[in-house]
């Protein structure tokens, strides 16, 4: 099946998709996405990953920090990257990938404890790798 294109030619994902982000038929209603050229602050991101996490949508969360982990300044960007592998964890841990989710939040949490005591915008360093270091049960609170 050819994926869908942008003009530039980039891959880009119109399949709706349900809330773990997996792909449904196309003609299916399904939850809504966020744009493939998302631009958030550090602010919006933290607030809108968390309002999804909150609501049981990790990928949908992971989306978000993708896109601040993107724009991030060099000296942010493994913490951003960090933070959207919990959500991706998270993710597989939801949809029954025992083995996937360990790894990620494993490499989650080696990503974010670097940050621990230099940690931007009030984001919960300890309390991220404590969640990600045993396994991920529940929801995590990305600020303190």
């Amino acid at each position: 099946m050819e994926r869908d294109r942008d003009v530039e030619g980039r891959a880009r994902n119109q399949r709706p998709r349900d809330e773990l982000g997996r792909p449904l038929p196309r003609g299916v209603a399904g939850v809504p996405t966020m744009p493939d050229d998302l631009e958030v602050t550090p602010e919006e991101a933290l607030a809108r990953a968390q309002g999804l996490l909150d609501e049981g949508r990790p990928f949908h969360a992971h989306e978000v920090l993708e896109a601040a982990w993107k724009s991030a300044p060099q000296a942010e960007r493994e913490l951003w990257r960090g933070l959207a592998q919990l959500a991706v964890g998270l993710t597989h841990a939801r949809r029954g990938n025992a083995d996937g989710a360990a790894r990620l939040l494993d490499r989650a949490a080696l990503r974010i404890a670097a940050y621990a005591g230099q940690a931007p915008h009030g984001i919960d360093v300890d309390g991220l790798v404590a969640f990600a270091r045993t396994g991920g049960a529940g929801t995590p609170r990305l600020r303190a």
